[in-house]
């Protein structure tokens, strides 16, 4: 009980000695460096001040007491951490004949990814080369002026990010909202030895879009982004080399696609759309994934899980467990080993091993696609490992979807809606080497004519205490072109070994 009240007594004297210092230094008041925080006049210059002058002191803390500071670009500086106290906001300024973002700057490689990651400066807070920053505190970001497009007129000086970082070190962002963020509410390329904890983000894009980052940790956010992704791990060309993302943990967050504003508001409204909001390794993969856990997290009416390499990188070294899923739009798992090679001729393809996947609850999933696992014909998905795992779909199959056949797509976007109808209701595998998966069941609400599993072109796979509903006189698997297939301790499957199937029902 000691500790308690000493831990107590410490955290008010730090809030004290925070508001007493807000006036009087080291804490860098806005208001004092004439911010008005009214919501009428533009308080960059003030807040700029604020930075630089916290910055040419060896650093501080840059304080907005409640009020609401319109603004367009923010300068981050080395040192320096901002500071949103509880009822105040900064508000992205409407851009117009005198209020203005910062252009776009010319980006080192515009080839190889979307317009948006190849570009910084035009944000409302920014920093490059920068170390020891922060943005903390239980106050909110409203980015009403940023847009959430592919716009490339940098003559308008128009904002489509929130915050957007690179090549920095040792961040911290802590506790704030974001609302309506633009086209990202983080960008952040080349970013090491960050935390991202607390965050709220109802947005109408990506919530956020960590690239080619090191020793990075996301926790206790929630994110709900109808539009697009909710946290998304990337590894692109924007930096014109390929550097790899690794030693990420994302866990205990959420993520949705409720219509945009009613996560803030508490009405969570579905407006009957097919809502994105997920969590997703991918598109951009160029330079590799290693050492990612993810856990914790729960994905409530939105699409599901997905892992994508499509571009030459190495995704290896994941492990995800404990997830929850409630009303998913589309497959609920998606790994996916493609050759979009959107990257520099010659680049090496994709690699996709050592995943594994377990603890898994999904209800309510749409019943077009299973989950679906496939890599491409010479190229397989190697050593994944799923277990622990209870999917509930809608169901409805028909046996003419059994024939259906799944379309390569080798070089296209990895979008499992893409892939159309899978043949198997539960999951569809194929170009896959060593597959283990137990403990698995799926089942479905209305009647099902398809399978549960579909394998196709796959070499090593073991499946054990697997439970699949299925129709009277349907099959749990269908093999095509399978090796080395084994089935054991599962309902409804007598014990097989399968050395070499060309075709066949079980």
């Amino acid at each position: 009980m000691k500790t308690l009240y000493k831990n107590l007594a410490a955290a008010f004297l730090l809030f004290g000695s925070l508001s007493a210092s807000a006036d009087n230094g080291p804490v860098y008041n806005v208001k004092k460096y004439g911010a008005k925080g009214d919501g009428q006049h533009l308080d960059t210059k003030a807040i700029d001040k604020a930075i630089d002058e916290a910055a040419a002191a060896g650093g501080g803390t840059v304080y907005f007491p409640a009020g609401e500071y319109l603004s367009v670009t923010i300068h981050l500086k080395s040192n320096v951490g901002l500071y949103i106290d509880q009822g105040a906001t900064i508000e992205a300024a409407t851009p117009g004949d005198d209020v203005k973002y910062d252009l776009p700057e010319k980006g080192e490689n515009e080839v190889y990814q979307d317009y948006g990651h190849c570009h910084f400066h035009n944000s409302l807070i920014v920093g490059e080369n920068l170390h020891d920053i922060s943005i903390m505190g239980p106050g909110r970001i409203w980015g009403k002026g940023l847009v959430n497009n592919d716009n490339k007129k940098p003559q308008e000086g128009l904002g489509n990010k929130t915050i957007s970082l690179k090549l920095c070190r040792n961040v911290i962002f802590k506790d704030f909202t974001i609302a309506h963020g633009g086209w990202f509410c983080f960008l952040l390329t080349a970013v090491d030895n960050m935390t991202i904890d607390g965050i709220k983000m109802d947005t109408n894009r990506d919530g956020i879009d960590l690239i080619s980052s090191k020793n990075v940790h996301i926790s206790n956010c929630t994110v709900n982004s109808p539009n697009d992704d909710g946290i998304v791990l990337k590894c692109d060309f924007s930096l014109n080399y390929p550097r790899v993302l690794e030693n990420v943990t994302i866990t205990n967050c959420g993520v949705s696609g409720y219509k945009e504003g009613t996560l803030l508001d508490g009405t969570f409204v579905k407006d009957g759309r097919s809502p994105t909001g997920r969590i997703k390794l991918g598109t951009e993969s160029n330079g590799g994934y290693k050492n990612i856990t993810i856990s914790n997290c729960t994905f409530d009416y939105c699409r599901g899980l997905c892992l994508e390499t499509v571009d030459g990188a190495d995704l290896s070294d994941i492990t995800i467990t404990n997830l929850t899923m409630r009303d998913i739009k589309n497959a609920p798992i998606f790994v996916r080993l493609g050759a979009r090679q959107r990257g520099p001729e010659g680049f090496q393809f994709s690699q996709l091993h050592r995943v594994i996947i377990s603890n898994v609850v999904a209800y309510n999933v749409e019943a077009k696609q299973g989950a679906i696992i496939s890599g491409i014909p010479g190229h397989d998905i190697e050593d994944l490992t799923l277990s622990n795992i209870r999917i509930y779909f809608k169901g409805g199959g028909t046996k003419e979807q059994i024939d259906t056949k799944v379309p390569d797509l080798i070089k296209s976007y990895p979008e499992p809606d893409q892939f159309g109808t899978t043949p198997a209701y539960g999951f569809f595998i194929r170009n896959v080497k060593d597959l283990k998966m137990s403990d698995v069941e799926v089942s479905y609400e209305k009647e099902e004519a398809r399978p549960a599993f579909a394998l196709d072109n796959v070499t090593g796979a073991d499946f054990e205490h697997v439970r699949a509903k299925k129709a009277d006189g349907g099959s749990t698997f269908m093999l095509n072109t399978v090796k080395n297939f084994k089935v054991f301790n599962s309902d409804g499957v007598a014990d097989v070994k399968l050395a070499d199937v060309e075709k066949k029902m079980l």
